[in-house]
């Protein structure tokens, strides 16, 4: 291994004022409240005043640190650095490793210069980040990224050295090189195995060139060995390949030439496809040498990737698939390039495997889901209006394909008798009702709903009807409502089944053709249409009686309001809401709108003033529970890939479930709160930027030739309290790999309906020029690390483009709780106001609720005194509240290592114990006895928990159930209490915030009591795996098989009758 350039990197975060929408609202749009202060479409970019952040790496640009040989090549020749003091006073110094590599040390400094060094045997750990007392303190945290601090744990008595560096890559230099002179001086440091020149990786490359090298002359041409190296590592340019054996023979004084040799293309390969990042996280979790063992993969999928139930074999699985080198898949050990090869592959993408299939409750009833909508206007007419042809029946074959469950088609007199769809494209509806049907279930097995706009004669509507039966036969749903019913069937019940929507002629119409209302249409088709319209209707169309009867589940109606909807509304009539209206309504009534689409379809069509078919924003009416948002499939840009993100989750089918806040019969939910809801614990993501690999060039970009200035852009859009961005720094003249080692944090307070956006750009002063995006729910991230699989503006995959992550989030197995020094206080005192219940004014529902104050406040306490407690153990261990338990224990077996095989360890586990114990064996420095309290202090508060939970939730469940039985005697015990007008509202709010808290509470409840056993259940696993553990004969599964609270089910049946249910 040799030296080679390092690629700059950059630290720090910060947010650039860029246009907050790609998506122009149309003229006289009242426009939603602002999804988030600074949001930005690739598909336009327009620069405002920008703020540039770019960062350089202080390390020389012409060096890589590719191998623990360069790291400590690095160290030998020593840098520059800032101590931190106990004080919180920081000082430079020049640290540099001794030629011996037994020491390192700094200078300037007061101490003699035997004190002001460290001997490597007694480094016990090293940590990256703010993870000691120093470091974390108030008066430092803000002063720099937690990517340039390390800090080295050494001596008997677990003294720390904090440092402060001046990029990432010299923080990575240094803690590569420690950890691996601090693992091999406990066995021989003049034997490492780096310094071998013939090691594994060397010899398999050898070997692929020797295979290409067909004529045996020890010589192979440089296009052949061009094209192996793309072969092994795809995305590389010719042109880098090139570049780099001219360097290298240039450096051998080699004469240049068409052919290279063996150890040329050794070294070409070694250099080019090495990632510094994967190869410092390989030695991380390498015992000893630069590969993985079995065990050392198995600690990294559980502890860091948040598997379960790894065992050898899965792990020798893993090997075979992905470890290139014969020696390595016959001896069981994963080298860098099979490591880096797992890490891009789709068994560590970063999108949930379960959710590539259907994996939500499909029994609900159809309203409580939200549905993929297209705008049928456009998929025919768009077509013809960027030029395609008119016979295009694409743009409805795509968006079937893509999941969308809800078609319009607006149909119009033809030619000789027969409809077409589309007034500028005159599609034949034949051939249109054809294609959908041949795909209409290719993608989802899940209803699809037609949305019939009927602009033709009775004659040809006939012809329509016709048309509908012999194309779809026995698929139309064709079933009567039953009026006994409250709710729609469910997606289940209706699979493989085609429902129209449309109007209906009224019962009091005996003929076979009658008048109705044409008042949505004419709105969706821009004719002018005022407010007394929606009393006194005033475009009429005929209709006919045939087409009529195929109308069933979604009949449309127009919309009077939404008590007048809660007074008369049926389960099965549909009301659409233009962009304009459905925002006023988002604004100044969501509550009400969110109530009236538990029961009732409700769909959204964009304005018609959005002639460049350009898309509103679906988290706008989402957040009100709106079902069928249209969109125009045919316009990319942030909205599109907002649509196409949300319905890549539930097995892409098109259907996803509603959050239970937005379901329940009676819950408090108001969709442009700035603030936590009751009963939902906000989580917060941990998202790292590590790197970019094979970014493609901006399209029609050329000012800058080859160059490419990237930064990344990480977007959270859900509720109006989560929405924010925030981008990393741009990485100047990086190529296409760079390195960002940034770490980025967003609060989620309903992470059920958030969906997590990165976008890469290149930067440049006349306008940031759109890269790259990937859109993903956040319920659909996975912990750990991660590569991101990029994709073009229109939802196209790049090749071998990807961001290299690593995920964090609250509450998440391989990820953990996440912590906010400086908020804790503030939360808490929020948190408490949650728990909390609200005085309605009807005495008999008040004193029912007040009964709930005490075991509210208890579960609290549990709740929170454990998770005090494990954050407290977790940094002790030197680790961030965002590691898992197991994590804690594995740190800790490497502390306690003895330095003698024979010796015991210095702290062991008893397994043997129902709550284990962690007890000393003999005197420990201060160090692991704060450890060992911190510990002690969290087993008990987890034994409290679990031991008392069951008896709170059951008193939380009970009051529950008390107040809910006053649900239907609402209105009675209003009249008698007098209330009216505001006190009424106030009442039926307060009587909805009540239930959502004690369902909520009773929740938190029953998944800490999980998480508590959980942590039992991982102490024991990762005590046995690391030996620390004694008396273990008792299985850890027994910690899972003990009996979880049941939670409150949903309430089956009618509609709420409050306004803010």
């Amino acid at each position: 291994s040799q030296l080679s350039p390092l690629r700059p990197a950059s630290g720090g975060s910060t947010c650039s004022s860029r246009d907050n929408s790609a998506e122009r609202d149309p003229p006289g749009l009242a426009r939603a409240a602002p999804a988030a202060g600074i949001m930005k479409d690739g598909s336009r970019q327009r620069s405002l005043q920008k703020k540039k952040t770019v960062s350089f790496s202080t390390v020389p640009s012409n060096r890589k640190l590719s191998s623990t040989a360069a790291c400590i090549s690095f160290m030998l020749e020593g840098c520059e650095m800032k101590k931190v003091r106990s004080n919180s006073r920081m000082y430079s110094r020049f640290f540099v490793l001794d030629p011996d590599l037994r020491f390192m040390h700094w200078e300037p400094s007061k101490k003699d210069s035997d004190k002001a060094k460290i001997e490597i045997k007694s480094v016990k750990e090293v940590r990256v980040g703010k993870k000691t007392p120093v470091l974390r303190s108030n008066g430092l945290s803000d002063q720099f990224p937690d990517e340039c601090a390390f800090s080295i744990i050494y001596g008997d008595n677990y003294e720390s050295l904090d440092l402060v560096a001046s990029s990432a890559d010299v923080v990575n230099a240094w803690v590569m090189g420690l950890r691996y002179l601090a693992s091999y001086g406990k066995h021989t440091l003049e034997q490492a195995p780096e310094t071998s020149c013939l090691n594994p990786r060397t010899l398999w490359v050898s070997s692929v060139f020797d295979i290409a090298d067909l004529e045996k002359e020890g010589r192979i041409p440089v296009s052949r060995a061009v094209q192996l190296i793309r072969a092994l590592n795809p995305g590389m340019k010719a042109s880098t390949i090139e570049l780099k054996f001219k360097e290298l023979q240039k450096a051998a004084s080699e004469r240049l030439g068409e052919e290279v040799g063996c150890d040329v293309f050794v070294e070409a390969y070694c250099e080019l496809c090495t990632r510094p990042e994967v190869f410092f996280l390989l030695v991380q979790f390498s015992s000893n040498k630069e590969y993985m063992g079995l065990k050392d993969l198995m600690i990294f999928l559980e502890a860091e990737q948040g598997m379960e139930g790894v065992t050898e074999d899965m792990c020798m699985e893993i090997i075979s698939k992905y470890e290139p080198s014969k020696e390595g898949r016959e001896k069981g050990y994963l080298a860098i390039d099979g490591f880096t090869r797992y890490l891009l592959s789709a068994d560590c993408a970063i999108f949930d495997p379960q959710h590539r299939q259907v994996c939500q409750d499909m029994s609900q009833p159809l309203s409580h889901y939200f549905i993929s909508s297209a705008h049928g206007a456009c998929l025919a007419e768009d077509s013809c209006f960027w030029g395609g042809s008119t016979s295009d029946l694409g743009g409805y074959v795509a968006a079937l394909k893509a999941g969308c469950r809800s078609l319009e088609l607006m149909v119009c007199d033809g030619p000789s008798g027969e409809p077409v769809v589309g007034g500028g494209a005159r599609l034949a509806f034949s051939r249109v009702v054809g294609a959908i049907a041949e795909y209409a279930f290719e993608a989802s097995e899940f209803p699809l709903i037609l949305c019939l706009s009927v602009h033709c004669c009775c004659a040809q509507q006939r012809v329509v009807v016709e048309h509908l039966r012999k194309t779809f036969g026995d698929k139309l749903y064709l079933v009567p409502p039953n009026p006994n019913e409250g709710y729609l069937p469910s997606p289940e019940r209706l699979k493989r089944c085609v429902l129209i929507q449309g109007r209906k002629l009224p019962p009091s119409c005996q003929s076979s053709e009658g008048d109705v209302s044409d008042d949505d249409e004419a709105s969706e088709l821009g004719l002018p249409l005022g407010e007394e319209d929606r009393e006194q209707p005033r475009h009429r169309r005929a209709l006919c009686r045939e087409l009529s009867d195929l109308v069933s589940l979604c009949q449309l109606v127009s919309f009077h309001g939404f008590e007048a909807s809660r007074r008369g509304q049926r389960y099965w009539e549909v009301c659409s809401f233009s962009e304009v209206e459905a925002g006023r309504y988002a604004n100044e009534e969501p509550e009400d709108f969110v109530a009236y689409n538990k029961r009732f379809l409700s769909r959204v069509y964009p304005s018609p003033m959005r002639i460049d078919a350009s898309n509103m924003n679906p988290q706008d009416f989402w957040k009100c529970g709106c079902q069928m948002v249209a969109m125009n499939y045919q316009t990319p840009g942030l909205m599109m890939d907002l649509n196409a993100g949300w319905f890549r989750q539930n097995g892409g089918c098109g259907y996803v479930l509603r959050p239970a806040i937005m379901r329940d019969e009676v819950s408090y939910f108001s969709a442009n709160t700035r603030d936590a809801f009751p009963g939902i614990s906000a989580q917060l993501l941990h998202l790292k930027i590590i790197s970019g690999q094979n970014l493609p060039k901006p399209k029609g970009s050329g000012a800058k030739g080859d160059v490419v200035e990237p930064y990344v852009c990480a977007e959270i859009h859900g509720i109006p309290a989560d929405c924010a961005e925030k981008r990393t720094k741009t990485v100047m003249h990086s190529g296409d790999n760079p390195v960002f080692e940034e770490t980025l944090e967003f609060q989620v307070n309903l992470p059920e309906l958030a969906i997590l956006r990165f976008m890469v750009l290149d930067d440049d002063y006349i306008g940031d020029e759109f890269i790259a995006q990937y859109t993903i729910p956040f319920e659909c991230l996975q912990t750990g690390y991660r590569h991101v699989p990029l994709q073009s503006l229109s939802g196209e995959s790049l090749p071998n483009a990807t961001l290299f992550v690593h995920v964090a989030i609250t509450n998440r197995r391989g990820g953990g709780k996440a912590h906010r020094r400086g908020l804790s206080g503030r939360k808490g005192r929020r948190m408490r106001e949650y728990t909390s219940t609200k005085a309605t004014g009807i005495k008999a529902i008040d004193e029912v609720f007040r009964t709930a104050t005490q075991p509210l406040r208890e579960a609290t306490d549990l709740r929170e005194n454990m998770q005090n407690a494990l954050v407290s153990f977790k940094e002790l261990c030197g680790l961030t509240p965002a590691a898992n338990i197991k994590q804690c224990i594995l740190k800790l077996a490497t502390w306690l290592q003895p330095s003698e095989k024979e010796s015991p360890p210095a702290v062991t586990l008893n397994l043997g114990e129902e709550y284990p114990s962690m007890e000393a064996q003999g005197p420990v420095p201060e160090l692991l006895r704060k450890v060992l309290a911190a510990y002690d202090t969290m087993i008990q508060t987890s034994r409290t928990l679990i031991e008392s939970a069951d008896a709170v939730h059951t008193k939380i469940i009970q009051v529950q159930q008390a107040g809910m039985g006053f649900h239907k005697e609402l209105h009675r015990l209003e009249v008698k209490e007098g209330l009216k007008g505001r006190k009424l509202q106030k009442a039926l709010e307060s009587f909805a915030w009540n239930i959502t808290v004690l369902k909520g509470q009773a929740d938190l409840l029953k998944h800490s009591k999980a998480e508590a056993l959980d942590t039992l259940w991982q102490i024991h696993n990762a005590a046995q795996s690391c030996g620390i553990g004694r008396n273990g004969a008792a299985s850890p599964d027994l910690f899972r098989s003990r009996a979880i609270l049941e939670p409150i089910p949903e309430t089956e049946g009618g509609g709420s009758d409050t306004g803010s249910s």
